[in-house]
């Protein structure tokens, strides 16, 4: 969630004009994540989150606000699309697909996860697989092995030795994903703490749907792991690990093939963050507010689950 386009004031209110949602009163761009263009929104009736999407069409964006509102209805605290007047979801501003977002209370985590809060993520991310089995629709995941691979081969030249080695090495080890026989389904595969909002201990909502596909849900939970459950220095901490996955378990039971091969798709979650921000970094995109995020954190988390006997190989 960045600034890339501009939106005039003007520009605004004409947009809120097709929504029943009274007067514009104030409104200011948002720095955190790195893909959209986001606002927030205040209007006399309530709060809101605009978003224009950079990256995606109007026919992808309809599958994410399908996924919201699933989730919404389905009892999952989450942010949900707002309707205009002729009841839909998704709108153009400024050339830009747009969309309307409830805003939820609270606020994403800047620091450190503490206990409370990883056995609430960990208890909302089985829920929501637990009931995403009934989601009908379906998107292809575009960050998979595929893309891995070809980001890794443009972003090889420009790495020291040290890191292109472990980096060719990690691809190799990472062959055999595709062919994991793992449960899959409709993932948010960005559950990162930034995404998800609190107050104090209670979790109020998950937002940020926009990455949303078909994946196997143990990437999901990899995803989540890999950001909630790292300490003050940035290494995976086993309390914070164990208080999310139990939490997990109550909700949805690990099968026997995703316990044997938890290792290989947490090493494959750390991979792809790692590749998105070296990209990021490498190649960054004009911005008002931009956010780059530095891609070490990611690099030295795939780093420990390279080494043998890591305690999250269960």
């Amino acid at each position: 969630m960045s600034v890339y386009t501009e939106v005039s004031r003007d520009q605004l209110v004409a947009f809120l004009n097709d929504y029943s949602v009274g007067a514009l009163v104030s409104y200011e761009g948002i720095s955190d994540g790195i893909e959209n263009t986001n606002y927030f929104v205040t209007t006399e009736q309530g709060q809101f989150v605009l978003t224009l999407f950079e990256q995606h069409d109007f026919g992808e964006l309809t599958y994410f606000l399908d996924v919201m509102t699933f989730f919404y209805q389905q009892g999952i605290p989450s942010a949900h699309p707002a309707a205009d007047k002729q009841g839909y979801y998704l709108k153009k501003l400024c050339g830009k697909p747009a969309a309307l977002v409830m805003r939820l209370s609270g606020r994403g985590v800047n620091s450190v996860a503490n206990i409370a809060q990883c056995r609430a993520i960990g208890d909302v991310l089985g829920k929501m697989h637990s009931v995403g089995q009934q989601f009908k629709s379906h998107r292809v995941t575009e960050r998979g092995p595929d893309w891995r691979q070809q980001m890794a081969e443009m972003l090889l030249p420009h790495l020291d030795d040290e890191s292109a080695e472990l980096l060719r090495n990690e691809l190799a080890f990472q062959a055999r994903y595709i062919e994991l026989d793992l449960p899959s389904g409709v993932t948010h595969s960005d559950l990162f703490r930034d995404n998800a909002l609190f107050d104090g201990d209670e979790l109020k909502g998950i937002i940020d749907f926009y990455y949303a596909c078909d994946e196997y849900l143990l990437y999901d939970l990899a995803v989540a792991v890999n950001d909630w459950c790292v300490d003050e220095r940035g290494l995976m901490d086993t309390q914070r690990y164990e208080a999310l996955i139990n939490a997990y378990s109550q909700q949805r039971e690990l099968s026997e093939n995703e316990l044997e091969n938890f290792n290989l798709v947490l090493r494959a979650a750390a991979l792809r963050f790692w590749l998105s921000r070296l990209q990021d970094k490498l190649f960054p995109r004009e911005g008002e507010l931009t956010q780059i995020k530095d891609p070490d954190a990611f690099l030295n988390i795939l780093q420990q689950y390279r080494q043998p006997l890591h305690y999250t190989t269960l």
